[in-house]
């Protein structure tokens, strides 16, 4: 940490004398900031990037919010949002053109390699009786919120709707809505001490079948909006599951033989690792799906005599790489090009309670239903309403595919971190925290027993 702040003191001396230059002409040319290459101004904004998104993450922390939501915000914060309009001059020099390709490659290696984890962490489900109960509540944890983001999408299509036509974004709408951030979750759960809970355990099992059922919906909506006819989206489909096939059963068998033979680990499974996600997300994108589904597969193929050199990657993935996506999606999602006019603040109120509620009734009902209590059945569908990074990742997804605009980019960016917000709150408020507890107020067991939901150790 002294490193870092040794780094930024000098750095932010040299950004305020440039708080005065009016734009990129004068940031770049004369005046009295210095002058760099493009080398040395992507080393600079690698340092400026990394420091705004630990400190934001720690203060995250002191408000009792998981990290990424700091995260989040530091990344806004440097772009238009906030920097931009406050010294517009400061924010080309620090972060000219040139310097944000490379930064974008970053961004997207840290994506493929966190969507890799995700698919780890989804393989690792166990399921083990409740079965009923449990596939129910992920179905309900997609479709209700997905019917209620559809049901309103409708009116707000004209509006709000990008270059590629209605029907996909009302679609869209739907999909964002019914989005867990299953990474976000299994972080709550561990710092609020509730992992083993009955909730804890099942709102992990309903957002991995969510999220994955969520990246399905994606991939037919992204068809529908590029124009794909019948035929074509049928056959991206046909290949779509005999990729997820061919992954799922020999890749997955012949990486867990070698996983058993290999002595090197280290360097060398890292190597193939990340050769590995890169070359399936290519794949994917060639065939026409996006190439977040590749790097998923590959996590749900790779062993788990693997996994110590898988979480070493992620682990880097999550805290060095990530955050060039959170900084180059506030260049993105503009938060004050949004006119708070009375239209604006009824469409974003109206689908902040939908999506809350969409989320909290729809499997918390269908768990009390099933014979859950009450208060672990309102724990469980407050959890599942985290949406946080996966859900920024899907909907900049939509604005790069033309679904959305600008405007419901920033409007849904806001109910993503404010869902996830309420989060930790709205557990606190129901006392679902603490090391250790357990809805039967019951001792924790070592191993999930018959009955139980677990994620993989």
């Amino acid at each position: 940490m002294a490193v870092v702040v040794t780094a930024v003191i000098p750095i932010a001396v040299v950004a305020a004398i440039a708080v005065g230059l009016p734009g990129p002409e004068t940031a770049t040319g004369a005046g009295s900031a210095p002058k760099l290459g493009a080398t040395g101004h992507f080393f600079l904004a690698v340092v400026v990037v990394l420091a705004a998104a630990h400190l934001g993450g720690a203060l995250a922390r002191r408000l009792g919010q998981p990290s990424v939501i700091g995260e989040i915000l530091a990344g806004l914060a440097l772009g238009p949002s906030l920097l931009g309009n406050l010294a517009p001059g400061s924010m080309a020099w620090l972060f000219p053109t040139d310097s944000r390709q490379p930064m974008e490659g970053l961004a997207q290696l840290g994506l493929i390699l966190f969507m890799f984890g995700v698919g780890q962490e989804l393989a690792g489900m166990r399921l083990r009786g409740a079965a009923t109960r449990a596939l129910l509540v992920s179905q309900a944890s997609v479709l209700v919120p997905f019917a209620l983001g559809a049901a309103v999408a409708v009116p707000l299509a004209e509006r709000y709707a990008g270059r590629n036509g209605d029907m996909a974004f009302v679609l869209f709408i739907g999909c964002a809505l019914s989005i867990t951030a299953f990474p976000v979750l299994a972080r709550i759960l561990a710092d609020l001490g509730i992992s083993r809970t009955e909730a804890g355990r099942l709102s992990l099992f309903a957002a991995a079948v969510g999220d994955g059922i969520g990246w399905l919906i994606l991939a037919a909506i992204l068809a529908v909006a590029h124009g794909s006819d019948p035929t074509a989206l049928l056959l991206n489909g046909f290949v779509a599951v005999v990729m997820a096939a061919v992954f799922l059963g020999p890749v997955k068998r012949l990486l867990s033989r070698w996983a058993g033979r290999d002595q090197r680990g280290g360097a060398a499974t890292g190597v193939l690792l990340v050769g590995g996600v890169a070359g399936a997300a290519t794949l994917t994108a060639v065939i026409g799906l996006h190439q977040l589904i590749g790097a998923l597969l590959v996590g749900l193929a790779w062993p788990v005599r693997g996994a110590a050199v898988a979480e070493r990657l992620t682990g880097t993935a999550k805290t060095v790489l990530l955050p060039f996506f959170f900084f180059g999606f506030g260049l993105t999602a503009d938060l004050s090009a949004l006119h708070w006019d009375g239209g604006t603040i009824l469409v974003f109120l109206g689908l902040l309670v939908l999506a809350a509620v969409g989320k909290i009734a729809g499997p918390g009902l269908c768990a009390w239903l099933t014979g859950m209590e009450r208060r672990p059945a309102l724990v469980l569908g407050v959890l599942l309403n985290a949406r946080g990074l996966t859900e920024l990742i899907v909907i900049q997804i939509g604005y790069d595919a033309g679904i959305i605009d600008a405007k419901m980019l920033a409007i849904l960016t806001l109910v993503a971190l404010g869902t996830t917000v309420m989060t930790s709150p709205l557990l606190r408020l129901l006392k679902a925290t603490g090391p250790g507890r357990s809805d039967s107020r019951e001792p924790a067991p070592a191993e999930p027993s018959a009955g139980e939901l677990a994620p993989r150790a």
